[in-house]
């Protein structure tokens, strides 16, 4: 088997030499680590980490825990997390949790198995989590992202929520809306959907409106007609809905069409996140944009920071409206239909 000593004497390097553009890449002149590099691909050499792991006590893995991939939202924060830990040197390990509480415990405890020098955490309810409990006791370094924790002692990223929604609510209300409800899934899964909810009531309340109750769904992201039918008709049916996150605008408005409602026609929906598939399809979706990929890199740079002794720190992004076609100005709305 070929071993670091066969390499380096390919390579025309010292053995020490050999291993630092392993280990330290930085540290080589590039013209020596390629020749390195170019050694080991000759002879079929890859290092093995796991004897300078256990000598470091350290893995370089990061574990992620989001709810699921099938929000895109989720998939563009780990790709760009994904780029981040790999420049510094680090991998990352996914698991999904499907906002089930009790699969966070699990797939946390199983990713601690495994070493992970630090997890990026997006859960169900950061304000009573168990899993963050335990975390804190043991003193694993973590940071939240998309929450906004009252706990000090936690690190997290996030946009403020309740900004932002209620910078939604302005958007509608002065586009003329004046009847605006919002769609979410269960409140009580999800501190983020409760935040923004206060943002849309805080907003409704300035401008000396009453907020409808939250319209929630079976899901956080699949909407469905039967909840909000009954919500459509009548005098004081809403011109506009807000959603609490994108995909549930996107499935909302497919829902509506499917029964027969012209968005933004007769009504007109917001969405919150800002991913890119709401841009590329028709109507364009309006909604808050989080900035993701700067979110991703601050969370990872957090962490990193945490694992090297540094207290924690929470980060509020700013967020900001990207127009699209879901919505329309009160007047031009289609209101009969509503009726």
């Amino acid at each position: 088997m070929t071993d670091l000593k066969e390499v380096a004497q390919r390579a025309g390097v010292s053995r020490a030499t050999a291993a630092r553009a392993f280990a330290s890449p930085d540290m080589v002149r590039a013209k020596t680590r390629e020749q390195v590099l170019a050694a080991a691909r000759e002879l079929g050499f890859r290092p093995n980490r796991l004897g300078r792991q256990m000598r470091l006590q350290t893995t370089n893995l990061i574990g992620v825990v989001v709810p699921n991939l099938l929000n895109p939202v989720f998939a563009e924060q780990f790709q760009a997390m994904e780029q981040a830990a790999r420049s510094r040197g680090y991998n990352l390990l996914l698991a999904t949790t499907d906002y089930d509480a009790e699969r966070e415990s699990e797939v946390v405890e199983d990713l601690l198995r495994q070493r992970v020098d630090g997890l990026v955490l997006t859960v169900t309810d950061a304000q009573s989590n168990r899993v963050l409990q335990g975390l804190a006791q043991e003193a694993t370094p973590f940071v939240l992202a998309y929450h906004q924790p009252e706990n000090r002692h936690y690190s997290a990223v996030s946009v403020d929520n309740r900004v932002g929604m209620a910078l939604a609510t302005r958007h509608l209300l002065a586009a003329g809306h004046r009847r605006i409800g919002m769609v979410a899934g269960s409140a009580l899964q999800s501190d983020r959907a409760r935040l923004r909810y206060a943002g849309y009531q805080e907003a409704m309340k300035a401008a000396g409106l009453q907020a409808l109750p939250l319209i929630e769904m079976p899901a956080h992201t699949q909407a469905d007609f039967a909840a909000i039918g009954p919500w459509l008709h009548g005098p004081e049916a809403p011109s506009a809905l807000l959603c609490s996150n994108d995909l549930l605008a996107i499935s909302l408005i497919n829902e509506l069409r499917r029964n027969g409602w012209s968005v933004p026609r007769q009504l007109s929906v917001m969405g919150f996140d800002g991913i890119a598939l709401g841009a590329q399809m028709h109507p364009t979706l309006c909604s808050v944009v989080q900035p993701i990929a700067e979110l991703a890199r601050t969370v990872i740079d957090q962490l990193l920071a945490l694992i090297a002794g540094a207290p924690p720190i929470t980060y509020c992004l700013p967020c900001h409206i990207r127009p699209g076609e879901s919505i329309r100005p009160y007047e031009d709305t289609i209101h009969d239909a509503l009726a």
